[in-house]
């Protein structure tokens, strides 16, 4: 039993599923729960896709908790086209996987991110790899919380590149930047791995060639997962030369920080109609001494995907 814990907080896709994965193959960490959040596929059917990749995986000992179903400026939440165009419409690249034999639970996801704040203190690693709307709600419920958890990697944002859903703005953080925005001016220890370096850390056929090699059913499932997300890539982004590892490098990064250089910075996400969904330095903290956000601005993209295969391989080899 490793001393830190890990909450994911997804909107599980095909990404999502592999941080999944990495977090249950990490020898230093023990993942404790799952919040489900909307973005990739609605929040029920994250929940229920974060069940099933940890039945696949043999983990059905973790729970699974819902949490909000849309922005809190919103009232409904539709899944863009071009979401269920990368992801598949049921999220894990239309690979077909057993309906799971645990069920959601029922305390809010939210609430659950509350109680484990204060119970595991400077050892709970908090990773949300969609929206922010749950952490945020949670610290509007409990500010405390904010000094409480000892750790929040983020994947999400962009500082140094375009964003991929406007010129400025990155798809998780486009989808509640009013909730990105308490999170970045309340939250501390905060690290953000957004597109400046998860385009940069790339997944090919080759990879996935050896999972299948394995012959067992969680390499070849999760080798049909992520050929559907390479091949959406080759169309999308043909210049990359694989699928981007987003959601499962902020799960590496959690656990080993020297895989990126940072930037330290405070930041304000814009809400302004021309620069919604902007991740920025705040002009009114920018002299403040202690700046609460690490962001990410390059990664050793060569040491994260020898380890990401090392840890991903020997989980589907059992």
């Amino acid at each position: 039993m490793a001393s830190k814990k890990m909450i994911l907080d997804l909107d599980t896709g095909i990404d999502d599923a592999m941080a999944i994965a990495y977090a249950l193959a990490a020898p230093d960490v023990d993942l404790i729960g799952i919040i489900s959040t909307y973005g990739n596929v609605l929040t029920p059917d994250a929940g229920i896709n974060s069940l099933k990749i940890l039945e696949l995986l043999g983990h059905t000992d973790i729970p699974v908790f819902l949490g909000d179903e849309h922005s809190q400026t919103t009232d409904h939440f539709e899944v863009m086209p071009i979401s269920a165009q990368i992801h598949g419409k049921n999220g894990i690249g239309e690979v077909d996987l057993p309906t799971p034999q645990r069920k959601l639970e029922e305390q809010s996801g939210i609430d659950f991110l509350i109680e484990a704040a204060h119970q595991y203190n400077s050892d709970l690693i908090l990773v949300p790899t969609g929206p922010l709307t749950n952490l945020a709600a949670a610290i509007r419920k409990d500010p405390e919380i904010t000094d409480l958890i000892g750790k929040v990697t983020l994947m999400g944002g962009a500082l140094t590149v375009p964003g991929n859903v406007s010129p400025v703005a990155e798809a998780n953080i486009n989808q509640d930047p009013h909730a990105a925005n308490e999170v970045f001016t309340r939250q501390k220890n905060l690290t953000m791995v957004g597109l400046d370096v998860t385009l940069r850390t790339l997944l090919t056929k080759k990879e996935t060639q050896q999972w299948r090699d394995l012959g067992t059913n969680a390499g070849q499932k999760f080798a049909d997962i992520v050929d559907y997300y390479i091949d959406v890539y080759k169309i999308t982004s043909p210049h990359l030369g694989g699928c981007a590892l987003h959601d499962p490098l902020a799960v590496g990064v959690a656990l080993d920080p020297s895989l990126v250089q940072t930037l330290a910075l405070n930041m304000f996400v814009d809400t302004t109609d021309a620069m919604w969904g902007r991740t920025i330095g705040d002009p009114a903290r920018l002299t403040d001494p202690e700046p609460n956000i690490n962001v990410a601005i390059n990664v050793d993209a060569d040491r994260y995907l020898q380890r990401f295969m090392e840890y991903l391989t020997n989980l589907f080899s059992k």
